[in-house]
């Protein structure tokens, strides 16, 4: 674990405190599609990511999904920091987006180092303005862009996240993840595999050119 935290966190805190988060700190391998935290449940410990990408959603009171952002290597959640420093249960539900390597930090810990080290409190604030920043442009997405434009965002973002001109996806999934009907999905990707944007496969996408 300790060689994770130098290779990932070196640029981002002294070594004093990569040396604590090594003693305190447990490494936790999930597999893509596993559920890492669910909505209602009580936030032990806060992630850090070491490989892979976790997936934020939103459940409404129909129990429709909304995907709000990505956390990849690097990352927290600004949503986790704050039910674990109030104590809240969950109201985000997280799951795995690739294979990913985590390291979870204890909650009590997370005061005190906030108090103790400059370069975790920079941390902290800078994850609160990423998620805030991802979260504007999501409601700015459902605001301000069709469907279709809201489509080629998405496919756009998992690209980038995963890596791979192949999005293994259901059309299901994908209205799951964007609010919406499975029939409109399938419409939109028809027409941009019309265009030749990208080719339609089974469960899955791979993008031409977006």
């Amino acid at each position: 674990m300790f060689d994770d935290l130098k290779e990932n966190f070196t640029h981002v805190f002294e070594d004093a405190l990569i040396q604590e988060i090594n003693e305190v700190g447990t490494l936790k391998e999930v597999k893509e599609g596993e559920k890492l935290i669910e909505i209602g449940e009580y936030v032990r410990s806060m992630p850090l990511l070491v490989s892979g990408a976790i997936k934020i959603l939103r459940e409404d009171d129909n129990g429709d999904e909304l995907l709000l952002y990505f956390l990849e290597r690097g990352d927290t959640c600004a949503m986790t920091l704050t039910c674990c420093l109030g104590q809240k249960k969950s109201e985000i539900r997280a799951i795995a987006e690739l294979d990913t390597t985590l390291i979870m930090i204890p909650i009590q810990k997370m005061e005190e180092w906030t108090g103790k080290y400059k370069s975790w409190r920079n941390f902290v604030f800078q994850s609160y303005h990423e998620r805030l920043t991802e979260l504007l442009a999501t409601i700015d997405s459902i605001a301000f862009l069709n469907m279709d434009e809201r489509l080629v965002k998405y496919l756009q973002n998992k690209q980038k996240v995963t890596n791979d001109s192949v999005i293994n996806s259901t059309h299901q999934e994908i209205a799951y993840e964007l609010n919406t009907s499975r029939v409109v999905v399938s419409r939109l990707l028809k027409k941009l595999e019309s265009l030749g944007k990208i080719e339609l496969y089974r469960n899955s996408i791979k993008i031409i050119s977006l």
